[in-house]
């Protein structure tokens, strides 16, 4: 009874993904001014994040797991350059729409397969990295999903994807209890299920908390249908907890890497003076696990809809001394990285001007990776050039720095070396820290 009635809901989302291919982009829209998610499907993130190395993508093999129309196929193809994209999913009209668009955008070489997660070890391939987004929470089980997608994860290969929030998207689910309710959910929502959808939601008062926790009128029009199908309408839509998520690993024997959106996740940004914690939450808080931390975060501020995260093969880690532990020495071999995602034209371009013209030079303008602010007064700009054009070890950055500062403006006597490697030092921590440059031991 179970697996038919798996089996039934099954081809009844493949049946909703053929009568309205998701995501609807269209064709011609390219990814690469969105440096944020291209930042996030770059394999270098990740990799770097648990293993405290840089990696190169070209040769790399990319799994889409579940790539529907196939926009971040194209995301991923543009954000790892030189690595092969493969993509699955279980609708044949999702795939048909994928392969025009990596065709139109000029990645020739991608493939494309109807096929479901289950049967992943048919297509007989290893992958270096497996994205698989917005589809894990319609399995029964996630961990079903996520050892199928080990199976054909390679050793040091690196799994991305993401559950929904049954805290955060609780009103929603409600919306669909109701919906199910008056019967529009029995077979494959259509046009008339969605009006019917909308047209109970506009009948509400505003101040019912169905109303009033999840509608916008921007829903109402034909660019609404999207948002109405994959929230009101999601055949299949399930939540999950923090817990829920570290109970799949445990099931699928994966090692959790971090969340991909790891910055919004820190537990002590809630608290209005976190280093000035009442005694108790002094004492507990370091003490508690990363799992406790996120759970914590999810139970006082549930802002996520997706718990969007990194997993790998257990105990498959680099071993590395954490960049907070180096010594003097350690930091006289480190090698310095531009995150491939700022070497673009534009960044370039402006970082130079901000040079030439003795300004401030905001490099979150071109990579947003938090609400904060990220500017670089022009002195700290110069040790960014040499990285525009290749990596650079730390005693080069302190030799370039004591050739454009010769002089101590203060006392103006010559640069110590001392001086220039604690002003480099402490440019980089800074930057590295914020995700913009990556430090590795050579």
């Amino acid at each position: 009874m179970i697996e038919n009635q798996t089996s039934e809901l099954l081809e009844k989302i493949r049946q909703q993904f053929d009568s309205s291919p998701y995501p609807r982009i269209p064709l011609d829209k390219s990814p690469k001014s969105d440096r944020y998610l291209l930042y996030i499907h770059n394999l270098v993130t990740p990799y770097y994040l648990r293993n405290q190395k840089v990696i190169e993508t070209k040769g790399k093999v990319i799994l889409d797991a579940g790539c529907g129309t196939g926009y971040k196929s194209l995301v991923l193809a543009e954000a790892n350059p030189g690595a092969k994209i493969v993509g699955v999913d279980i609708s044949e009209e999702s795939v048909k729409l994928a392969r025009q668009r990596l065709s139109h955008h000029g990645h020739d070489d991608a493939e494309f397969y109807v096929l479901p997660i289950e049967e992943l070890p048919k297509l007989d391939r290893q992958f270096d990295y497996i994205n698989c987004d917005e589809l894990l929470y319609l399995f029964s089980e996630p961990s079903i999903a996520l050892q199928a997608m080990k199976a054909v994860l390679k050793p040091q290969g690196i799994i991305r994807s993401n559950l929904h929030s049954a805290i955060q998207r609780f009103n929603f689910f409600r919306a669909q209890k109701v919906f199910t309710m008056m019967g529009l959910m029995d077979g494959n929502p259509d046009d008339l299920e969605m009006g019917i959808a909308v047209e109970t939601m506009k009948a509400l008062k505003d101040n019912v908390s169905l109303k009033a926790t999840t509608w916008n009128s921007a829903y109402e029009g034909e660019n609404g249908k999207e948002t109405i199908l994959m929230n009101y309408l999601f055949q299949g839509d399930k939540g999950y907890t923090i817990t829920d998520m570290f109970n799949a690993f445990r099931a699928a024997e994966l090692e959790f890497i971090s969340m991909v959106n790891w910055r919004q996740w820190d537990l002590m940004d809630l608290f209005k003076e976190p280093d000035n914690l009442p005694a108790f939450l002094t004492m507990s808080l370091p003490e508690i696990s990363v799992e406790e931390k996120l759970q914590l975060f999810e139970l006082l501020h549930p802002i996520h809809r997706l718990m969007d995260f990194w997993c790998g093969h257990l105990n498959q880690a680099q071993s590395f001394v954490p960049i907070s532990e180096w010594t003097d020495s350690d930091w006289q071999q480190a090698k310095a990285y531009l995150h491939p995602q700022l070497r673009t034209p534009e960044f370039r371009e402006d970082l130079i001007a901000s040079v030439t013209e003795m300004r401030m030079f905001s490099i979150s303008k071109h990579l947003s990776l938090s609400t904060e602010f990220v500017g670089l007064d022009n002195a700290m700009v110069f040790c960014l050039i040499p990285l525009l054009e290749e990596p650079q070890s730390m005693m080069s950055l302190v030799q370039h720095w004591k050739k454009v500062r010769p002089v101590d403006p203060v006392t103006s006597k010559p640069t110590e070396e001392q001086q220039a490697f604690y002003i480099v030092q402490q440019l980089l921590l800074r930057l590295e820290n914020l995700g913009y440059v990556m430090l590795e031991l050579d």
